[in-house]
């Protein structure tokens, strides 16, 4: 019988390398690798199937593709995916909202951001209560630029809580009926 287990998700920090260590890819003594084979021409299937074959047994698979598409890698076979395959995720991942990245963040590790994940980020810390000085130091902002933010949803907060009428307001009556949608900009 085998058993799955279900690891927490570890980010990589900004800057670490040492994952590169575990990678199959990595050519020693014992297990020699053509690095050329992760760089194939479009037509060359065999090496791009033993690229792929090589990344299916990585233990690092995942932080290695994470790495191409943080850095914006689009050359040779990374993550076992072709700069074809990765190309729809490259344009993707300005929008990507991964919620352990941000809980990571809040704890305290250096991990790759998106633009939307830094406004989790500011979101999660304001309704955590972290201080602004907190805030700065996690997203390598100034202090002012965090107080700045926390101004900005505090005000959106408030705005949101405002009474806002529950019936939309009628346009008002001509000739004695209410305009439909269909009847603005038309042609006289």
């Amino acid at each position: 019988m085998t058993s799955t287990t279900n690891s927490p998700v570890r980010h990589r920090q900004l800057g670490d390398q040492t994952w590169q260590a575990d990678a199959v890819c990595q050519s020693t003594e014992y297990n020699p690798v053509d690095p050329e084979v992760f760089f194939p021409e479009p037509d060359e299937t065999a090496k791009i199937a033993t690229a792929k074959a090589l990344c299916g047994q990585c233990p690092v698979r995942r932080t290695c593709l994470d790495t191409a598409l943080e850095a914006g890698d689009t050359e040779g076979i990374r993550g076992g995916l072709t700069e074809e395959e990765r190309g729809p995720l490259h344009e993707k991942l300005p929008s990507r909202l991964d919620y352990s990245r941000v809980n990571a963040t809040i704890a305290g590790r250096d991990v790759h951001l998106t633009h939307t994940e830094r406004r989790a980020v500011e979101h999660a810390a304001y309704r955590h209560g972290v201080s602004e000085q907190r805030l700065a130091w996690l997203l390598k902002v100034t202090e002012e630029h965090a107080k700045k933010r926390y101004r900005e949803i505090r005000r959106a907060e408030r705005n949101r809580t405002l009474n806002q009428p529950k019936e939309a307001t009628l346009p008002p009556e001509v000739d004695g009926e209410h305009p439909v949608r269909d009847d603005f900009g038309t042609a006289a």
